[in-house]
């Protein structure tokens, strides 16, 4: 059963039956999470950066931005036994689509974020693609842990 994670949008499982997918990350980031002992996964689709562009946007809907939306991302996968140490991060996301010429490099600003956002919390990333200028689907196979990316017109591949 397929379950779809909008734009500012975030999912979490323990259900192996369900595949969370996102489509046309351009910007954006998808933040995948899986604990492959707990089978426990999760999938953020964030917007922006910081969530001080905004903050009466940020309290409606934390998962709009890389700060507020993460650390949500991994405290609900706790709430369902997750465990920090188990958790296995891979991230999709961050092209230049709209912005060619580069001037507000939102893609570059929210891959920044998370790095630093990862950075202080001590948190590795396994796998990662990111970049380029085509827009990507993704998909957390909750069955397997498995993380698919189809980028334009491309073949799919595991991340």
């Amino acid at each position: 059963m397929r379950r779809v994670v909008g734009v500012a949008d975030m999912a979490i499982s323990n259900n192996p039956d369900e595949v969370l997918i996102t489509y046309s990350l351009g910007s954006c980031i998808a933040v995948i999470i899986f604990d492959p002992v707990a089978k426990v996964g999760g999938m953020l689709h964030y917007m922006l950066p910081e969530s001080s562009l905004d903050s009466e946007k940020a309290r409606q809907n934390p998962n709009m931005f890389a700060d507020t939306g993460i650390s949500m991302l991994f405290k609900n996968s706790y709430q369902l036994g997750a465990r920090k140490e188990h958790i296995i991060v891979k991230v999709v996301g961050g092209a230049q689509i709209l912005d060619q010429e580069g001037i507000f490099n939102i893609g570059k600003r929210n891959y920044v974020a998370l790095r630093k956002i990862f950075w202080r919390n001590n948190v590795m990333v396994k796998a990662e693609q990111v970049g380029g200028t085509v827009n990507r689907t993704v998909r957390l196979e909750m069955a397997s842990g498995k993380v698919i990316v189809k980028a334009g017109g491309e073949s799919e591949v595991e991340i």
